[in-house]
């Protein structure tokens, strides 16, 4: 077994300068030999010279013509699962540490297998991102509704686009649930080629500072780079130490990729942090500081079908009105950030501003308005800062009462149950308090730990049934209220025992509804 890492990293790094011309086996539907994916890589047995057709890191997905990469996680390691990946047909292995399988087996070693994931990918797919417009996105606030804001601009600017985050992986009519913000490096590839197969231009991408940190997105060519903001959030066991790390990992976006051109939030404390060390062209957007783009006259209207903004958009010495069919301040940047980028791409500014006014985003701020008159806002709130920005845009509607209905995860942070808690509190004038993907945790315990944070300034009712809770929000929510579902959004499940059950807010309420009609 050699333990030369300083070559095996060259070997692997070079990969895709390798390969490059190889890929066209694949796209005649040839497979791709080992020994041109790997080259002059050192391995610890004999190589079988096989046909490669596809990467993994899970060993359920392993067959005949894989390599199956063994990564250390958070929570197992891969190496353990080797042999699993043998007796399902995989016989080529990428490994941190020696491990013994049966001698058929080729098993190559590498001091960072994720890294080697990504690149392995990145060859085997022929970099794929070279053929599309990528547009990465990574803050902690807005990023889905700021992509899938981007993905329906260029849509409708006949440039077919790609979305991949937190909603999923979408492009055409393939619709493909997510299960990480940003999926594993092998998938991002893999997936960005079925793109350019079915006719995509561009892609728009959530990239999470977890996918900055274990190397997901290596060997991806933006040409769009984009910075919304940032607060503290994902940190704790299994996400990120503290704060500082945090924020090195969104950094990493702007100080180790280069792209085209980089747009950020001029009102953001950050920004100037984040890109300190950015040499890319920029466009700056904001609503308060000197920027290229910059929104003013913001007024909130309220009908009988939507919450909404409008407002005046400056740039290049010229002003257009816009308007957006979702309510926040936040959106309004959001949308800013949309427009930097049709600004950035060559999209007339009118065209971009008609197709902001006729967008709605699955699960971000979602309106749906009974009979009566109550608003239902389904949104993706899921800790304490989104909480609060979402209940103190809605406030600025004047509703007769401001409801939250949420609750907070279980077996994840407790500091963000005490959050929510604290918000909701504060900031609403009624709360149910219910479950939110509880998993094995006890759903009523969750609960009563958020309760610690409420007094009598609002009152509270406990329903650890979430379509009981919502069912009870649609009974008693009259005329003027708005009712905040927070939590869930774009989601169709409920995690419970560590199965994903069929769970959408919006079809409760739909059915809800729907049936009170018939009875009338």
């Amino acid at each position: 077994n050699s333990n030369n890492f300083e070559n095996f990293y060259y070997s692997i790094e070079n990969i895709s300068k390798m390969c490059y011309n190889q890929y066209n086996k694949l796209l005649t539907g040839e497979n791709m030999l080992l020994s041109a994916l790997l080259n002059k890589i050192e391995y610890t047995e004999n190589l079988a010279d096989c046909e490669i057709q596809h990467i993994t890191n899970d060993s359920r997905e392993a067959k005949s013509g894989s390599i199956f990469v063994c990564i250390k996680g958070f929570a197992t390691d891969g190496h353990l699962f080797a042999k699993k990946a043998y007796d399902n047909g995989c016989r080529v292995f990428v490994c941190e540490r020696s491990i013994f399988l049966p001698e058929d087996a080729t098993i190559i070693l590498y001091p960072d297998t994720r890294k080697a994931l990504a690149l392995l990918s990145f060859a085997l797919y022929n970099t794929p991102s070279d053929e599309l417009i990528v547009i990465g996105i990574t803050g902690t606030k807005g990023k889905t509704t700021t992509a899938l804001m981007i993905k329906q601009l260029l849509d409708k600017a006949e440039i077919p686009t790609g979305y991949i985050g937190s909603n999923g992986i979408i492009f055409g009519n393939t619709k493909i649930e997510a299960t990480n913000t940003t999926p594993e490096s092998y998938k991002l590839h893999y997936f960005m080629r079925k793109m350019v197969e079915n006719g995509i231009k561009a892609v728009v991408m959530e990239v999470s500072s977890q996918a900055l940190k274990l190397n997901r997105v290596l060997g991806i060519k933006f040409d769009i780079t984009l910075f919304s903001n940032l607060s503290p959030d994902h940190i704790g066991p299994g996400e990120h130490e503290n704060f500082e790390e945090y924020f090195n990992c969104k950094k990493q976006l702007f100080d180790k990729f280069e792209s085209k051109i980089t747009i950020a939030n001029a009102d953001d404390r950050y920004t100037n942090k984040i890109l300190e060390n950015c040499k890319n062209p920029k466009i700056y957007y904001s609503i308060n500081a000197n920027s290229d783009i910059k929104a003013s006259n913001i007024e909130l209207c309220r009908n009988n079908e939507i919450l909404g903004t409008s407002f005046d958009c400056h740039f290049d010495n010229k002003v257009i009105p816009c308007s957006l069919s979702i309510p926040g301040e936040f959106n309004i940047h959001n949308a800013l950030a949309t427009l930097s980028v049709a600004k950035a791409l060559g999209i007339d500014m009118h065209f971009a501003s008609d197709a902001l006014s006729k967008m709605n985003i699955d699960g971000r701020f979602e309106t749906i308005v009974s009979d009566n008159g109550a608003c239902f806002v389904i949104d993706y709130a899921h800790n304490g800062l989104s909480l609060k920005s979402a209940l103190v845009a809605l406030r600025k509607y004047n509703p007769k009462r401001l409801i939250c209905l949420y609750g907070s995860v279980g077996c994840r942070t407790q500091v963000r149950r005490m959050q929510m808690g604290a918000v909701a509190a504060e900031y609403a004038d009624f709360s149910i308090l219910t479950s939110d993907n509880p998993n094995t945790e006890d759903p009523q315990a969750i609960i009563d730990e958020i309760a610690l944070q409420y007094n009598d300034s609002c009152p509270y009712i406990s329903i650890p049934d979430r379509k009981t809770a919502i069912e009870y929000a649609l009974q008693t929510a009259t005329d003027g209220d708005i009712v905040l579902l927070a939590g869930k959004g774009h989601e169709r499940y409920q995690l419970i025992n560590g199965k994903n059950e069929y769970f959408c807010e919006r079809d409760i309420i739909e059915n809800y509804i729907n049936k009170i009609k018939l009875t009338k």
